[in-house]
């Protein structure tokens, strides 16, 4: 796996955790490991999301430098062989 690739897979992982963790917190509002967990999740997840940003492409349309045009449409889709 490329770097780029190892990004998405991190991305994804953490991504997932914190999806996971957010429906315990539902049931379980008050758990301090939790809870503990979540932040550290998100922080993760904001890094890996940052980090692949900066060096390939945005990853939501709302991270796009307007600055240098209409940067969301450069690149290869997923669909292209892209990651």
């Amino acid at each position: 796996m490329n770097e780029r690739e190892l990004l998405m897979t991190r991305i994804s992982e953490t991504g997932f955790a914190v999806d996971d963790i957010l429906l315990y917190l539902d049931t379980h509002p008050n758990d301090s490991s939790a809870l503990q967990f979540y932040t550290e999740a998100v922080q993760q997840y904001r890094t890996a999301k940052a980090e692949y940003e900066a060096k390939y492409a945005p990853l939501s349309v709302d991270q796009v430098n307007v600055q240098n045009g209409w940067t969301w449409v450069q690149g290869p889709w997923p669909w292209e062989g892209g990651v």
